[in-house]
């Protein structure tokens, strides 16, 4: 997550106000001072993180363990690379293979493959690079929102339900996979295939998101290598 900078910014109370300013949107006025007052956009800059993203992987990692003991990690959707660096700071050691479609400043100990997920010249790139199953799959992949409600849920889900499918081909036997959802967390379907695969599953809403999104996420942890024997016999 880019922040401007220079944006003509005046402080009012504390809080910084940003001055109207030729060929600049209403929208783009309150995004840049949504940014230059953002308590955690200050603490990224300050820690030297790419992005507020990151102190969501570490409160959700305080509250879930995520990161405990973990060897190969995957990051699905990690540019700018918030969620790798944490990874690396607390997991020094671990293998941390990331993708997005974006393009990605490279990061000391992280390989990164530019491309989508959904292409199986991706899918098996990651796979190859881990060098092994992975104990945890990370994914802060959204679709782009057009404000259709409908619309932008059920491209998100696509984009989760893409990234399961990964995490259920890479995970190793008790691996976890964290997802971003929007708010009402996963669909009945979708839900219903964690819980068959994950031995809990749980949604949370990290404080560093912000309250006003809509963003929410899935914790799967304790991953069922081989599916139950029902799920088996329904497929």
């Amino acid at each position: 997550m880019s922040t401007p900078g220079s944006p003509g910014g005046r402080s009012h109370g504390g809080r910084s106000r940003v001055k109207t300013a030729r060929g600049r949107s209403t929208s783009s006025v309150r995004w840049l001072e949504r940014q230059l007052n953002d308590p955690y956009v200050k603490a990224a800059k300050a820690a030297g993180y790419r992005s507020r993203a990151a102190f969501k992987l570490k409160e959700l990692d305080e509250r879930f363990g995520l990161l405990k003991g973990v060897e190969r990690v995957a990051d699905l959707g990690a540019a700018p690379g918030g969620w790798c660096q944490v990874v690396l700071e607390r997991r020094p050691k671990a293998r941390v293979v990331a993708v997005d479609i974006l393009e990605m400043e490279p990061i000391a100990g992280v390989i990164f493959f530019q491309g989508d997920i959904r292409d199986q010249t991706t899918a098996d790139r990651i796979r190859e690079a881990l060098g092994g199953q992975a104990d945890l799959v990370l994914s802060d992949m959204a679709a782009n929102t057009i404000g259709h409600k409908q619309t932008d849920a059920l491209r998100t889900m696509g984009l989760i339900e893409a990234g399961l499918e990964l995490a259920e081909e890479v995970l190793a036997e008790g691996g976890a996979f964290v997802a971003k959802v929007l708010a009402g967390g996963a669909d009945g379907t979708l839900l219903t295939r964690l819980k068959q695969r994950f031995r809990q599953v749980k949604h949370a809403k990290p404080p560093a998101s912000r309250k006003d999104s809509s963003e929410w996420y899935v914790i799967a942890q304790g991953f069922r290598a081989a599916p139950p024997a029902d799920v088996q016999a329904d497929a």
